[in-house]
């Protein structure tokens, strides 16, 4: 972690246990889990000891919480929210749940995060639709690029908020509104924003969200989330769901065997055995949860991108370069720069890495991903290896 310096606030970096002699800027690669959460981690095994003090309820309690959390998050609604492994399981749900005709197309975006291509390449042979691959007619990826390549035919628009190699915002609901008006499914993942920026589902006007909780959640890796506007239940097709999914689950000596009905809800795409307080990752991602919403999303972007400015400020113009939009209003939580040359900027990364400056190698350019337990020692320190 950093050095000494003031931070911005005192409280929120006793929240985390030190990194002792590492500048922790990774965030967004793998985020370090709060103490609240990993004590909450050690309660939960500790009480695998006497399973016999709880009850059924446990199965349902802390799933039913994070469904809650995540719907106060993002501005949904709970009934809306499946708990799952990750952003992939998300993407899985759509993929299974839409009725497809030959000829559907499917748009994603070039150098997009590899779980789109693998989710929807196979779908060409399986369904006989098309994946169209769009490439930024500028600089960075944006709505426009995406508008431009929705015909009749497309069902499904796939991309991230916020992109991965680059630290660029996506304008959704500019895109999100295009869709609409041309009859297209929007499916955004929120895996790099999600904690970091305020999100409002009805604002972004997307039709599904898949999230990874192992990043600006806090969550342990293997959590997650998917949303889906709770209108679109209807409108999906019949499929295996879970068990604990079916209408009356919550009454284990009563079940329906017979006839089983999923409830109106979007717990029928939580990931199978998942949902209990014995699962020591959904006891972890709970405590995360609460965690942010304490924190709150704007006081998590209004510090990382005044940390990001510093950095574009001070980086050397003669060796390096911003590979993020210099405008906040255009970037994510994160910031990403490039040396002169693909072989400088790897060499760059491995002296970062040497000196214990832990950042991260994508396409080509180094992120720096911060958060509130980073201060401008940790900028000072980078900046200090990058020019020595």
């Amino acid at each position: 972690m950093a050095t000494a310096a003031t931070p911005l606030h005192t409280d929120w970096r006793e929240e985390w246990f030190e990194f002792e002699d590492a500048t922790y800027l990774n965030l967004a690669g793998q985020s370090p889990m709060p103490k609240v959460s990993l004590r909450a981690i050690q309660a939960a095994l500790d009480d695998k000891k006497h399973p016999h003090h709880r009850t059924d309820s446990v199965f349902y309690e802390i799933p039913n919480r994070i469904r809650a959390n995540v719907a106060q998050l993002i501005g949904g609604k709970p009934e809306e929210v499946a708990v799952t492994t990750g952003a992939s399981a998300g993407i899985i749900a759509v993929a299974y749940a839409l009725d497809w005709k030959p000829g559907d197309e499917v748009i994603t975006a070039a150098r997009e995060f590899p779980l789109q291509y693998t989710l929807w390449k196979p779908m060409e042979e399986r369904e006989g639709i098309k994946l169209k691959v769009v490439s930024p007619r500028g600089r960075f990826l944006n709505a426009d690029d995406l508008i431009a390549a929705l015909t009749p035919r497309t069902r499904v628009v796939s991309v991230s908020m916020v992109r991965f190699d680059d630290g660029s915002l996506l304008d959704a609901r500019r895109l999100a509104d295009a869709c609409q008006a041309q009859g297209a499914l929007l499916m955004l993942d929120v895996s790099q924003c999600c904690g970091a920026l305020p999100m409002n589902v009805a604002q972004l006007g997307a039709d599904f969200l898949v999230c990874a909780g192992y990043k600006w959640l806090f969550g342990p890796f293997g959590t997650g989330f998917f949303w889906i506007k709770h209108e679109l239940l209807a409108r999906v097709r019949p499929a295996p769901f879970y068990w604990m999914a079916i209408e009356g689950s919550d009454n284990f000596a009563k079940l329906n065997f017979s006839d089983p009905k999923p409830a109106d809800s979007a717990k029928r795409w939580d990931a199978p055995e998942w949902a209990s307080h014995f699962n020591f990752n959904l006891v972890g991602f709970e405590a995360s949860l609460d965690f942010v919403l304490r924190m709150g999303e704007g006081t998590v972007a209004k510090h990382n991108h005044a940390l990001i400015d510093q950095l574009f400020e001070r980086l050397p113009k003669d060796r390096c370069v911003p590979a993020s939009p210099l405008d906040a209003a255009l970037r994510g939580p994160y910031g990403c720069f490039a040396a002169r040359t693909p072989e400088k900027t790897a060499e760059l990364y491995q002296k970062l890495r040497a000196e214990n400056v832990i950042v991260s190698l994508r396409e080509g350019n180094i992120r720096v991903s911060p958060h509130l337990y980073n201060t401008e020692r940790d900028i000072d320190r980078l900046i200090s290896v990058v020019t020595s």
